[in-house]
């Protein structure tokens, strides 16, 4: 109990508050996380999707006679 006491005394209002990144930016770490975890998720639908539209533009495309390859 002393450790906790003394930490909040130390702290004052920032007491149990989440850290930010920066003293500046107005951003926690929590939601820094967040922020990587959903940018990742997008990052890999976007990569597949661009796989997939090759693959039809280079592959099924010209097979179904889509295009005329010169």
């Amino acid at each position: 109990m002393g450790e906790a006491k003394r930490r909040k005394t130390a702290l004052g209002e920032k007491y149990g508050q989440e850290p930010t990144i920066l003293s500046w930016v107005p951003i926690t770490k929590t939601q820094a996380e967040l922020f990587v975890k959903w940018s990742s998720r997008i990052a890999k639908f976007g990569i597949g999707g661009l796989i997939a539209f090759w693959i039809v533009i280079r592959f099924i495309g010209p097979a179904l006679g889509w295009w005329q390859v010169v």
